[in-house]
């Protein structure tokens, strides 16, 4: 009976094993194929956590990004840990976390080996610039994306379209439009409830 349970918690932790592997994968190659950083990200975190894997629901990634982009830190990161820890706890969360910041360090550690003479290499800067412009468009995608999934009423929109408004036309920072984008999306919320009360 000793060797039963033994063998069953063996194939349980190998079980385990497989699936932490199995995230460590699948951020890995997100980090390896993205290029622009983090906002550039999130298409291919759409396609493989809920296309491929079917680890996240597409209305829950919404909700991942909304809260990754609030806290401190790079929100491909922020997103990695949130859901890492969601399918496997604190092992899954390193592992995701691992994985998406993995690619990077190993190219930004050989680019740096070599960087005066890659930077002064005529493909390798017109490999940057054809870069630069994909990753505009992956960054539109997403931007689109997240638009189409969280506008779906006039509050929704007012409050996106005042945030864009101080973010493109004032110096106030970031994080205070941030703040007060949740703020106001909690007083539309309410008047909305009332609204319905009476």
């Amino acid at each position: 009976m000793a060797e039963v349970g033994k063998t069953a918690h063996a194939s349980k932790r190998q079980s385990k094993m497989r699936f932490l592997l199995e995230i460590f994968v699948t951020f890995f190659k997100v980090g390896a194929f993205t290029f622009g950083g983090g906002l550039a990200m999130l298409p291919l975190f759409e396609k493989e956590v809920i296309e491929n894997k079917g680890w996240i629901q597409r209305q829950d990634i919404l909700d991942i990004y909304a809260i990754s982009q609030s806290l401190p830190g790079v929100i491909a990161v922020n997103s990695s840990t949130f859901i890492g820890y969601r399918l496997a706890g604190i092992p899954g969360a390193v592992a995701a976390i691992i994985g998406v910041t993995a690619p990077s360090l190993i190219v930004i550690v050989i680019i740096a080996s070599f960087f005066s003479k890659f930077r002064e290499n005529f493909y390798a800067a017109k490999a940057l610039h054809g870069i630069r412009a994909a990753v505009t468009a992956l960054i539109f995608l997403a931007a689109y994306r997240i638009g189409k999934g969280s506008l779906k009423s006039l509050g929704g929109v007012i409050v996106a379209a005042v945030a864009f408004g101080l973010t493109l036309f004032t110096d106030i920072h970031v994080i205070y439009i941030i703040l007060a984008g949740g703020l106001g999306g909690i007083l539309v919320s309410n008047i909305g409830r009332r609204g319905v009360g009476q």
